[in-house]
Parts: structure tokens; sequence; C-alpha cells
């Protein structure tokens, strides 16, 4: 126990004590502030305090009411969007989810393709064995209530949402199949969908035709599969890569198939980060010799990771690239993704070819340009774009252009939907058996285009320059 010779001293003690929390509790304030700033270092600009008392006014304030987290994620997406850069954005909890999930190797849904046609939801396509197949969905069955929620005025999202949720969950369809007065109501037990990103098919001569429509996390081992598939029918003479209008996507798998395809060694890319202060240089890994010609098929939406493997496959592999100059996107986006399912993306680095080009905003120029017909550059006809006599302008004149490479025309006056236009819509209506109404509507776009996609497999000028190549080598 203390004991003090005077009331003076007792005073003098307590006097330090208390001089000695102030003071310490000063230090601790100033430590802490200096923390806050290290850790958060937007606290210390000045703008911050404008964020601050802006937040507080609208919770304080707002009359209709503020959801705080709503407040916070707009704002996080606002600072990003304000970089100016059209490849970092910041998606808060759904929107981070699906994108994320648009790179797994599957999704949990239903199996259903499906197309927007009148207002309504039209199942196109079923994925073999999935709960809408089992369930006995039948293309062209159309989607009119989810889980009791009526469709109208809902966006092709808000479908996807409704019917996407977790394995194992139930959904409830109410549909409308065409010649059935009463709806059929169904429930049926999401699944886990697997998405395919890699196709194949053998050409004459022996080449085989692999088209890579993006790169997701399965990509390599489709590919893989896919070329096994190939040359278990017969011994590969020359293998077409298509990537036209590939976006892109993951690096890992674009890599994996590069040390699949180029010589041990090479250079596949060079990754610079900010200001050079790092470089990453992959080389090909390649554990067994690739001997089989190889072409390449782009176009110019070809963007990404489809231009890394492009540009190295014609640099460090000789392949030869056919079709248009790609896209130009040569940057890269490494992306966080918090609790609550937000993803931030991110600019964070850039990327050179093999032979140290520099690609965004420049593109892969192929070594033989070739272009499609005109007819695959056609505008499309927008969903709910109803067009009949009298109307005109350029939705008329693509419809016209549309079926005179049909064969059915001529189609009328330029641009002008008259008599003659008529005329030509129902003869195509009649030959696929659509009502001909002699108007146009989205059950005879969906035809037109399916029969343009046809026609384009016979005039593909840039896969038949790619057979011409692959069968010189």
């Amino acid at each position: 126990m203390k004991t003090f010779a005077s009331p003076a001293a007792k005073q003098r003690f307590l006097m330090l004590c208390l001089l000695g929390a102030v003071l310490f509790t000063a230090i601790g304030i100033g430590l802490g502030m200096l923390w806050m700033g290290y850790r958060y270092p937007m606290v210390g600009e000045p703008t911050f305090q404008q964020f601050t008392v802006s937040y507080n006014k609208i919770m304080n304030d707002y009359l209709e009411g503020a959801d705080p987290k709503k407040l916070l994620n707009g704002a996080a997406e606002g600072m990003v969007a304000s970089l100016g850069d059209p490849y970092s954005r910041y998606l808060a909890e759904e929107k981070g989810n699906a994108y994320t999930e648009s790179y797994e190797g599957q999704i949990y849904g239903i199996g259903a393709e499906l197309r927007e046609e009148e207002g309504q939801f039209v199942i196109s396509g079923l994925t073999k064995g999935a709960p809408a197949e089992r369930g006995g969905l039948l293309p062209g069955d159309a989607i009119v209530k989810v889980d009791g929620q009526s469709l109208s005025g809902k966006t092709f999202q808000n479908l996807l949402g409704l019917v996407r949720g977790e394995e194992g969950t139930s959904v409830s369809l109410q549909i409308h199949r065409p010649g059935q007065a009463e709806p059929i109501e169904l429930t049926l037990k999401r699944e886990a969908i697997p998405i395919h990103t890699v196709t194949s098919e053998l050409l004459e001569g022996g080449i085989g035709h692999v088209t890579i429509t993006r790169f997701a996390e399965k990509t390599a081992e489709e590919f893989e599969a896919a070329l096994k598939e190939l040359q278990a029918k017969e011994p590969l003479k020359g293998l077409l890569l298509d990537m036209r209008s590939n976006p892109g996507g993951l690096l890992q798998p674009t890599i994996h198939i590069a040390n699949t395809l180029i010589p041990k060694g090479k250079v596949i890319l060079n990754v610079v980060y900010k200001n050079e202060r790092r470089t990453v240089t992959y080389k090909s890994q390649q554990t067994k010799e690739w001997t089989i010609p190889v072409a390449v098929l782009v176009n110019g939406q070809s963007a990404s990771a489809s231009e890394v493997l492009t540009a190295a496959l014609k640099e460090s592999a000789g392949a030869s690239v056919i079709g248009e100059k790609t896209y130009g996107k040569g940057v890269v986006q490494a992306f966080n993704q918090f609790k609550d399912g937000s993803v931030l993306s991110l600019t964070e680095a850039q990327w050179k070819t093999p032979a140290g080009t520099w690609i965004n905003k420049q593109g892969v120029a192929p070594d033989y340009a070739v272009e499609l017909p005109a007819y695959t550059k056609l505008r499309p006809l927008a969903i709910g774009t109803e067009l009949k006599v009298g109307s005109y302008g350029e939705d008329v004149k693509t419809l016209q252009t549309m079926l005179e490479e049909l064969g059915y025309g001529p189609a009328g006056r330029d641009g002008l939907f008259d008599e003659q236009t008529a005329e030509a819509i129902r003869g195509f209506q009649t030959a696929e058996k659509l009502e001909a109404t002699g108007a146009f509507n989205d059950k005879t776009g969906y035809q037109l285009l399916e029969r343009l996609r046809e026609k384009l497999k016979k005039e593909d000028s840039q896969l038949l320059k790619g057979l011409e190549v692959l069968k010189q080598r």
C-alpha cells in the first residue's frame, strides 16, 4: 500500500498519474490514427470527410430510407468506374457470384437453353440427361411462370436468376406447350449442369476442327478430350483451331493448351506489371512433341486469352493465322472475391507476345486476311421487332437482304416494306411451316437466323482457307 508524507505529496502524485494517463491516451490515439492512416489510406484524403458526411446525411435524412449495404456497394462500384477502364469493375454480391460462376465448369440449374420470342421465353435446346429433359420438357415449350411468379415483363437475366439456384433445391415451372390449351405444371430439382467451351469435328482430309468459345476452368481438359476423340477416329493431318468471337477468359487453361501445342522452352507470353516492376514470362512446358500442322481462325471479336494463344502459336510454333485482325485486349485483370460474393476485377498488368509486341489496342494480324460473306455482318433484328407493309428503314433493309440471301427475292424496294416484301416473307414462312402472315415477328426472325447459319456452314470462307493452308503444309 502506498503512503504519503503529506497531503501535498499525495496531490502531486495524483496529478502525475492524471498527466500520465492523458499522455498515454494521447499516444494511443496518435498511434491509432497512424495505424488507421496506414491501414485505410482513404481516411487521410480530404474528400473522405465529404463521403462520410454524405453517407450520414443520407442515412439520417433521406425521405425513402436507405440500405447501408447498397450505399457502400454503390460507392465501390462508382470508385472503380471512375478509373475509366472498361475492364475494371466492382460487382456486388449476386453479380459477383454470377461472374465467378461463368468461369467455373458447371452451373446449377435445370439444363435448358432458352430464347426470347414474342414476349415469351422459349426452350430452344435441352442438355442430355439433365432435369429439364428427364422432366419431359420439349424444345418449343414456353416457360410462363417460375415458382408462381409470372415472367411477364421480366428480363432474360431475371429469368436466369429464378431458374438457377443451389444444387438439390426445387424449382416449379408452368409451361405453355404449342397445341395444348391447358398449361403444364412440373417441379424439377436443380443439378450441376456442365458448361462446355470446346466442340470438335473431323473434316475432310483428316483435319481436326476444334472450336474454343471461351477459356473457363475446364477448357484445357475439354481440349485434351477433344483431341483424343479426334485422333481415335483417324490420325490427324492438321489441326484447325477456331477461336473466332472468343472473348478470352482465364489464363491458366490458355497456358495449359499452349503447353500441348508449342515446343518445350518456347515463350508463350510475357506479363508486365505496373511501372514494369515485375515481369512474368511463361514458357512452354510441353511433355510430348506436337508435330501436326496448326492453323488458327480469328476475327475482330477474338480477344484477350484467345489473342494470347493466337500470338504464341504464330510466333513460337509457326502456326498460320487466318481471318481478321483480332480485337486488341492486351491487359490482364486479377479478381478478388469477398465473403459476400462481391468481386473486384482490376486491371493489373499488360502482356507482350513472344516476339515482344504489345497487343493492347493493336491486335494480332492474320497471315491470311479473309472476310466472311457480307450477310454475316448484317445488323441483327432486335427481339420484339415487328415489321409489316408500310414499315421502312434499316431494319426493313436488313430483312430484305436476309430473304434474298436465302433465295426469297426480289424482296421489294430497298428499305421499304411493300407487298413484294410481304410475299417474300410469306414464301419463307410457308416453307418453314410457320403461320404465313406476311409480316415479320420473332419466330420468323429466329428461323431466318437458323437458315443463315446453315448457309454459312457451306460458305465459311475463313474455314475453307484454313483447310487449304493445312493441306498445303
